[in-house]
């Protein structure tokens, strides 16, 4: 048996990415797909006085039509970051694994990379790499040109195939995206999870869930994160 899960690159996602990368046995993110700027590609929310807050990486100005591996982060970056990080610190300071988690989030902000892709897929390796995932990460592009001919679901089928997978995993939001007699056809088997409710203290707050990795990791310790990243369930359609 071979699971694998596909997911787009999101930028310091909730815990559910996290959760789907540990449990199965390769992880594919996407590249070369068509960024949206109404997507979570490059942003996600935080804690801020007790609300949920957004956060954006700043992009170049370029054409609407280009992958996200084609676009890249704007010039005044640098400046960027330092605001970034700045708020991030002020928002969190007080968490009791702060001084644990943020060298971590110094080393995904100031990044050298300027390539939007590079620089969430060394996002995503350096959660991993805290969290202690195991799990191989493929970069899609790097599959083969037959599966980059595909679309939709054929194209989820088509990297099954290419990867041997047996099952493939993918969150319950997106169930509406898939038939499964189409993957029965090609003996594979598919499956969703469902991020059960996870809770912790935000200081006096009332719980915000499903806010960024980065949250969750400021108030649990790495072995309490890892506890989460069992609590989901598996839904057989």
């Amino acid at each position: 048996m071979k699971k694998i899960g596909i997911m787009q690159p999101y930028f310091l996602p909730y815990i559910g990415y996290f959760q789907l990368m540990e449990m199965v046995d390769e992880f594919v993110i996407y590249d070369n797909i068509e960024f949206s700027k109404a997507s979570w590609i490059r942003r996600n929310r935080m804690l801020q006085n007790g609300k949920d807050a957004f956060f954006t990486l700043p992009i170049k100005k370029d054409s609407d039509f280009l992958d996200v591996d084609q676009r890249y982060l704007a010039d005044n970056f640098d400046k960027e970051a330092g605001r970034l990080l700045r708020r991030i610190e002020a928002n969190y300071s007080k968490a009791p694994y702060f001084n644990d988690f943020f060298p971590v989030v110094q080393e995904i902000i100031f990044c050298k990379e300027r390539n939007l892709f590079d620089y969430i897929l060394n996002s995503v390796y350096c959660i991993k790499d805290y969290l202690k995932i195991e799990t191989p990460i493929k970069v899609f592009s790097k599959l083969g040109k037959d599966v980059h001919l595909l679309r939709a679901q054929d194209k989820v089928i088509g990297v099954c195939k290419a990867l041997q997978a047996t099952h493939y995993i993918n969150s319950f939001g997106g169930k509406h995206l898939y038939d499964s007699e189409s993957f029965q056809k090609e003996n594979l088997q598919l499956l969703f999870f469902r991020t059960s409710q996870i809770e912790y203290s935000q200081f006096e707050n009332d719980f915000i869930p499903f806010l960024s990795i980065m949250d969750v990791c400021m108030f649990n310790d790495v072995s309490q994160v890892r506890e989460y990243l069992k609590h989901f369930e598996i839904i057989n359609p």
